[in-house]
């Protein structure tokens, strides 16, 4: 089967072109021995299937981070596997940034590979006085060179054309005068024509100065939280909640009768009877609680916060806010492009964990990555903690998040000081201001969403099956004798709170839905939640970080989150 590979530098259009050039079955998955992402998916190429590979971006085959070592990894495994006359290389150039991305262009025409060139976001040339003569630069570098426009659809057919006809460059340079070289096809074939800014790139400019890009930052992110809580709430309201109450309850309960209403495998399957029905909440049944969680009460807000991330990944404003806030960054020990797996990590800790790979420094992945485990709940947990925590109002809600974000900075500020090495500046190229392609957008959110069912209802299966056994065993009260001191002492909750402590290693958001039989007041509820949030992270989370870490620094990090927890809880415990 022939591979195309889409290479080229970060945020120049690839997943756009991608998208285009695939249909809606595409597959996100790790590179081997990595925990790097790359998509890939198929297209008719001269009648013949062949497989479409959106390489990890890089600006060089020189590899400076774990990402770029992969795309190096990738094109060099490929083309072992086949012959060249199988493997195409789409090299996608920001046609607004020529000059800059050539530089990946030479390299790849010096390892011989069949080429062309995408020049994308063609349209935004007109816009900016960049004037660039196609045929000239095709003539210097003897392969073909198609211009495009990803969003509207432009140049693609032509491009798919002309992958019928890759050649391998007879172009040299010498390594010591690439960007001599680059210097000099600029010159033949670049004009540039005076232009005034554009709306965006005067956006563009506030959102990154203190004083216009906080405001900017704190209404951009207000929108957002207002808008995936607005979408996700509709949708449990008007589509979740009616089909679990009035279509899989009735059934449920028949299913209940037949096995008798009561006992060891209805207790497991349905759970307890609460008030002769079934409340979802409350039952924690496989069949029930299992499924109504990560269904009706996590998966909305996943589909809505995942919508809105990539809205902002899309539109290019991710990258400026890591520009904004990198001083802030800094003195927690980290740079500003932690923020993406922070964020990453409000709607699941796992890619948010995966996501640390962005910054050089083992030090600063061990600070993000702890961080991150330890005050930043995903989406399936704040949908909980809304759901219970919110019904005493804003405030205690207020409570919960503020005591977390509180938590954020201090251990931050305090692993940057006890920690040694340094934090390295950042190193980010800010796209234009861009309306995202809604399809690829949508694409990428399917994706996510897919991931989620896959990854967590399992796991939310597993953790009600293991307490319920647990339960039968009287083991949950066995440890609840032994860390009650602990529980009820410093952290002033219930010895019943045992269960919910226990489970939150395998889910987080069951472990916040257990404590509603608690019947827990208020300021226990908050430090409840709060400790969930903390101690532990779930046992995907868990994992990942082994894998981002090593165990050694993953012990490091338990060691923290445990100690912080207990000093944090026994704070709320005395001060509420």
């Amino acid at each position: 089967m022939r591979k195309i590979l889409l290479m080229g530098n970060p945020n120049v259009g690839k997943s756009v072109i991608f998208s285009r050039l695939t249909g809606v079955h595409v597959i996100a998955s790790n590179y081997s021995g990595t925990t790097v992402e790359f998509t890939k998916g198929y297209m008719r190429l001269e009648g013949e299937r062949a497989e479409v590979i959106d390489v990890p971006g890089t600006y060089t085959l020189e590899p400076t981070s774990m990402a770029e070592e992969v795309a190096v990894k990738m094109l060099n495994d490929t083309l072992k596997e086949n012959d060249n006359n199988d493997t195409i290389v789409i090299n996608i150039v920001d046609a607004t940034n020529l000059e800059r991305n050539l530089s990946l262009t030479l390299q790849l025409i010096k390892k011989g590979i069949p080429l062309v060139i995408c020049l994308n976001f063609w349209d935004e040339t007109k816009h900016t006085g960049v004037h660039i003569d196609i045929e000239k630069l095709e003539r210097i570098l003897g392969i073909p060179v198609v211009p495009t426009c990803g969003i509207t659809g432009e140049g693609i057919k032509e491009l798919v054309s002309r992958l019928k006809e890759p050649k391998v460059s007879t172009y040299q340079y010498k390594d010591g005068g690439r960007w001599s070289s680059i210097g000099k096809i600029i010159s033949e074939v670049q004009k540039l024509t005076h232009r005034h800014h554009t709306i965006f790139e005067r956006i563009g400019d506030a959102s990154i100065h203190s004083i216009t890009g906080i405001p900017i930052a704190i209404i951009v992110l207000f929108l957002s939280f207002k808008i995936v809580r607005f979408i996700g709430e509709s949708l449990i309201g008007y589509i979740f909640e009616p089909l679990f109450e009035n279509l899989w309850a009735p059934l449920m309960m028949k299913l209940s009768a037949l096995l008798g209403s009561s006992g060891f495998i209805h207790d497991v399957l349905i759970g307890k009877l609460i008030d002769g029905g079934i409340d979802f909440v409350e039952s924690m049944g496989l069949l029930t609680t299992g499924l109504f969680v990560p269904i009706a009460m996590v998966l909305p807000y996943i589909v809505a916060f995942y919508l809105v991330l990539s809205f902002l990944e899309d539109s290019g404003y991710l990258p400026r806010l890591g520009v904004l806030l990198d001083n802030f960054m800094h003195k927690l020990g980290i740079h500003g492009l932690a923020i993406i797996p922070m964020l990453l990590g409000i709607g699941c800790n796992v890619p948010g964990a995966m996501a640390t790979r962005v910054l050089e420094t083992k030090r600063e992945r061990f600070i993000a990555a702890t961080l991150m485990a330890i005050a930043i709940p995903c989406m399936a947990q704040i949908a909980m903690v809304f759901g219970l925590v919110g019904k005493y109002g804003a405030s205690a809600l207020m409570l919960v998040f503020g005591t977390l974000f509180i938590v954020w900075v201090i251990l931050g500020v305090l692993m940057n000081l006890i920690l040694k090495g340094e934090s390295p500046e950042i190193f980010v190229e800010i796209p234009p201001y861009r309306f995202p392609y809604f399809p690829a957008l949508l694409k990428k959110l399917w994706m996510r969403v897919l991931w989620f069912l896959k990854e967590a209802v399992p796991l939310v299966l597993l953790g009600v099956l293991i307490v319920n056994i647990l339960y039968a065993l009287h083991i949950i009260e066995f440890i609840g004798k032994l860390a009650a001191p602990v529980v009820t002492g410093i952290l002033g909750l219930p010895k019943d709170a045992i269960g919910a402590l226990v489970v939150g290693f395998l889910r987080k958001d069951v472990a916040v839905g257990m404590l509603v039989p608690l019947g827990l007041t208020m300021n226990q509820m908050v430090i409840a939640s709060v400790v969930l949030t903390m101690y532990f992270p779930c046992v995907a989370t868990f994992a990942m970080l082994i894998k981002e870490l090593g165990i050694v620094d993953m012990l490091k990090s338990a060691g923290i989150m445990i100690l912080s927890t207990l000093i944090v809880g026994g704070i709320l415990n005395l001060i509420l």
